[in-house]
């Protein structure tokens, strides 16, 4: 657990809403906090919080860039999420010995109730939200934060009455996690993804797997074997280890449109069956999420009655594999938050293999360092046309060309979507999976789907 003293001084590296509440939370524990900040101007709403935490903008403060003199004299460095762990300023921090930690590493140790932990390349946002939701259908007073949206350092600064806290957590967030370790920690699943970030995909993938490495004994460590790399080479650490997928001895089984818990879970060694038919979490993709998700729940002691009715009203986040419209019979679907490979292939193999190739696949983007080599396989199988985006569409266009699958370029969304539905028949699926980062065109994925929603609506 990295020590917080009255006096020490602290340095964030990079604002935002997690180092907006570093600063915050650093400021309550009594430290003296500076920040460096790589952009040149921070928006005002930022500046007030650090005014208001004490921070003097003319000594504290820095911006457009970090200085080796800005860190002589830190006693502590937090690194917000985004920030490369390789910075200069914070390999020469280390080589010094002073502390470098991010929001989880403050965090180890301080949270006083039971900690459920989501990481993979994909699904972390549903999991973490189904599994939020499933506890309070419990009756469970549930902080849900992490990569999702609000910094684990929020808890601490208010706890209040919660009983547990469940975290969607990042590669960029657990590589700097310090000593931090879940109670309930689940893998979902792993393919390339943020290779410009770590390097190598041996990289990212250890970054991932620190999330068991502080586990020890009553843990519980919760992966997805289905996953050929995890089925290989599982975590080690914890306790219990439990699995979920399609293949024999999975504690949690995808069967048909359900998900049957084997029967150490049941009463009397029975097993329990969740029917997902009817719900929003029927699709191929989803029946995995809610695998895992129920899993966790229930290793942590909620019943089957209040998971079952927790799972009939959940509605999954926007943005991954939502459905918007459908115009003379062509479905448009928003999987904008596909933002890597693995994540399209799932999302197309969720299409099921008909007699026909039913998906228009709209892709394209910022490649964070994939290998677009992969979806040759699966545009092959189910996809009839590509409509290409963005920086990345020279190269997914070389893809169609091997898979056999024609393609245009589209400049823009508006153009994108027309183009999908003049090549869709009645009966397909004209669906947004870009395989791509958004920040060449757009602000964020959530901008990118929101403006594939509003094309569409402008088509009909």
């Amino acid at each position: 657990m990295i020590e917080l003293k009255a006096g020490m001084k602290a340095v964030v590296v990079g604002l935002g809403k997690s180092g907006l509440a570093a600063v915050r939370y650093l400021h309550q524990q009594g430290l003296d906090v500076a920040v460096s900040e790589f952009r040149e101007q921070i928006p005002k709403e930022e500046l007030a919080v650090l005014e208001q935490y004490g921070i003097d903008l003319d000594v504290g403060l820095e911006t457009g860039g970090h200085t080796a003199a800005f860190f002589a004299d830190a006693d502590l460095i937090v690194p917000s999420p985004g920030v490369p762990a390789d910075l200069p300023v914070l390999t020469a921090a280390r080589t010094r010995g002073v502390p470098v930690g991010g929001e989880l590493a403050l965090a180890a140790g301080r949270i006083q109730v039971p900690v459920i932990a989501v990481t993979g390349s994909n699904g972390k946002t549903t999991v973490t939200s189904l599994i939020g939701h499933l506890l309070r259908s419990c009756g469970k007073k549930v902080f849900v934060g992490g990569n999702i949206g609000t910094p684990i350092l929020e808890y601490l600064l208010n706890p209040g009455n919660t009983e547990v806290v469940v975290l969607e957590l990042s590669s960029f967030q657990l590589e700097a996690a310090g000593d931090f370790r879940p109670d309930i920690g689940l893998l979902l699943n792993l393919s390339p993804d943020h290779i410009d970030r770590h390097g190598s995909f041996e990289e990212y993938a250890a970054a991932k797997m620190q999330l068991f490495v502080w586990q020890g004994r009553g843990d519980t460590a919760i992966i997805g074997t289905d996953d050929v790399l995890l089925a290989a080479a599982p975590p080690t650490a914890g306790e219990k280890l439990y699995s979920f997928g399609t293949q024999p001895g999975c504690r949690a089984r995808v069967e048909g449109e359900a998900v049957r818990l084997e029967p150490d879970f049941g009463p009397e060694g029975t097993g329990e069956l969740y029917e997902l038919a009817g719900t929003r979490l029927h699709s191929r993709v989803n029946l995995y999420n809610a695998a895992a998700a129920i899993l966790a729940v229930r290793a942590f002691g909620c019943n089957e009655q209040d998971i079952k009715a927790g799972l009939t009203d959940f509605q999954p986040p926007q943005h991954r594999m939502t459905p918007v419209g459908e115009i003379s019979g062509v479905r448009f679907v928003n999987d904008s938050k596909a933002t890597n490979v693995g994540a399209v292939v799932a999302a197309l193999a969720g299409f099921g293999m008909g007699a026909d190739k039913e998906v228009v696949l709209i892709a394209g983007g910022r490649n964070k360092g994939g290998d677009f080599a992969a979806l040759v396989p699966a545009f092959r199988q189910y996809v009839k046309h590509v409509v290409l985006i963005g920086e990345s569409a020279s190269d997914l266009a070389a893809v169609a060309e091997q898979a056999g699958v024609g393609y245009q370029f589209a400049s823009d969304m508006e153009e994108a979507v027309a183009m999908a539905f003049a090549a869709a028949s009645p009966g397909n699926t004209a669906l947004l999976a870009p395989a791509c980062a958004s920040f060449d065109m757009f602000r964020s994925y959530e901008q990118r789907g929101e403006e594939f929603g509003r094309c569409v609506q402008l088509l009909a």
